[in-house]
């Protein structure tokens, strides 16, 4: 099952208990990496560009549930589309 990632527009929000704020979110990605190396030969990712990447459950931390959530509008997001729009 593929889950949407929110937006700037919406969240998630557990259908069982209500969460909005913890998530165990495993997803697979394509990415690319530059990495600096120093002379001692340890690396660090500079920069990072994903190619794709899929989400593929979500867990609530809070009540466990598995793939139970869904996309809500977030509080004001509909007033900032205004907002942006009227600019």
């Amino acid at each position: 099952m593929t889950i949407a990632l929110p937006t700037a527009e919406t969240r998630w929000r557990c259908t069982l208990c209500g969460n909005l704020t913890r998530f165990d979110v495993t997803r697979s990605a394509r990415t690319v990496e530059f990495l600096h190396f120093d002379l001692a030969g340890e690396s660090k990712v500079e920069e990072t560009e994903v190619l794709a990447e899929t989400v593929e459950s979500v867990r609530c931390r809070w009540c466990n549930a598995v793939d139970q959530v869904e996309l809500v509008a977030r509080p004001g997001a509909e007033e900032a589309a205004e907002e942006q729009q009227g600019r």
